[in-house]
């Protein structure tokens, strides 16, 4: 049998993380095809099927699903060694790559990562904005910012800012045509402005005051998939949006929205950073994370 080069498993590793070819690809900075030739060449040399591939999908065999539990941890082994070079430079170099519901990415991420990138040049982060939650090791994410809730246990959470508040807000005009609504109850006979969530499950107004929590089912003439178009519609005058103050605050300030029910609105968990524990974390990660801890993150999205 012909020797296997490291470059064929570092292949096979990238495949085998995202279990698309395409993306592998784009991890690795080739085409499809030419990873396809590189994964078949490799199976022929050891006489094994790695993979069983379809046009739709891809899945690990079991000779496949051996090796890869054995060969990823020498790879992160070689990637921590490299890491450690990290130590002789004076700043971190490199790139990150961070997941993010989109209102994290605007409250919090984006804003960090900013005045990260200012300070530290040489590093580069890239965000992906998806309110879907995402495998961050299989799909090649070195962090992410998520609300507290959402955050799988063995992962490490690092506080972003303060707790984040809701409210409810609409234009001035709106509220010429319709009465302001003076406990939840009301909202069940005004136009709202309803949130989809990726899971397919319509978002239940939250409330709180005096330790009574209620809920409540709006209907209206909208129903969209992220919390920012939510901003958009109220601002047309459509219907009430229930939204996270950060993201309206600048727009009340103008006098663009008025938020009614505040004293109903409930505070929530604020956003953390998190990411998987592993024994030797990227420099530019680590300088990332002790910057978030001095940074300041108002939660105020920029003015539209």
């Amino acid at each position: 049998m012909k020797s296997i080069k490291p470059a064929e498993l570092m292949s096979f590793i990238a495949i085998a993380n995202h279990l698309s070819l395409s993306k592998a690809a784009v991890e690795l900075g080739v085409s499809p095809s030419a990873l396809s030739h590189t994964l078949r060449g490799m199976e022929e040399r050891l006489g094994l099927r790695l993979f069983n591939r379809t046009t739709r999908s891809v899945a690990l065999t079991a000779a496949g699903e051996r090796l890869y539990a054995r060969i990823k941890p020498a790879f992160r082994d070689i990637d921590d060694a490299l890491e450690d070079l990290n130590d002789f430079r004076g700043k971190p170099t490199g790139s990150l790559r961070f997941t993010a519901a989109l209102t994290s990415a605007r409250l919090a991420l984006l804003p960090l990562a900013a005045r990260f990138v200012a300070e530290y040049p040489q590093v580069s982060i890239e965000i992906v904005a998806d309110d879907s939650l995402v495998d961050m090791v299989s799909s090649g994410f070195d962090a992410g910012v998520r609300f507290g809730e959402s955050i799988d246990a063995d992962m490490v959470a690092v506080p972003l800012g303060p707790r984040i508040r809701s409210a409810v807000v609409a234009t001035p005009e709106y509220f010429e045509q319709h009465a302001i609504p003076r406990t939840p109850h009301d909202l069940r006979h005004m136009p709202c402005i309803r949130q989809r969530f990726p899971s397919g499950t319509l978002y239940r107004w939250e409330f709180e005051r005096g330790g009574v929590a209620l809920d409540v089912q709006v209907e209206g003439p909208l129903t969209l998939g992220t919390m920012e178009l939510c901003v958009d519609a109220a601002l047309t005058g459509v219907g009430m949006a229930f939204v996270f103050a950060g993201l309206v605050e600048p727009a009340i300030a103008a006098g663009r929205l008025v938020r009614v029910l505040e004293d109903w609105c409930p505070y929530h968990p604020g956003l953390f950073l998190y990411y998987p524990s592993r024994r030797q974390l990227p420099a530019a990660l680590k300088a990332f994370i002790e910057f978030s801890r001095t940074t300041p993150v108002d939660g105020t999205a920029p003015v539209r």
